[in-house]
């Protein structure tokens, strides 16, 4: 069965594994980054969920739903400037506070 042409959204899923010394930092950082996307043309909504495990760390999965791979495109971009302008380099930080990421694109599976 073929995915309906009407419903173009994707969303980028993002799940992060932080050390529990990390969260603080990186709840601040990840609390901006949402706050700026808001502003974007073509978002859509946004989810955050968090579990924390066994040894104290957290799971950290976010959504950002935006109504097309343009859309999309253009946030990156303008996280990218965004960062960029602000001097925020993420890798680093994300290298700094060992937080380990596990970034991807998603479509709906309307089967």
């Amino acid at each position: 069965m073929e995915t309906p042409t009407g419903n173009q959204q994707i969303s980028f899923i993002s799940k992060y594994l932080i050390p529990a010394a990390a969260k603080e930092t990186f709840l601040e950082r990840q609390h901006m980054a949402r706050a700026f996307i808001h502003s974007l043309n073509g978002f859509v909504r946004d989810y955050a969920y968090e579990r924390i495990t066994e040894t104290g760390d957290t799971e950290y999965i976010t959504i950002a739903t935006w109504i097309d791979e343009d859309a999309i495109n253009n946030a990156r971009e303008a996280v990218q400037a965004e960062n960029q302008r602000t001097g925020f380099d993420r890798a680093e930080m994300l290298k700094r506070l060992q937080i380990r990421m596990e970034p991807g694109l998603f479509r709906e599976d309307h089967r």
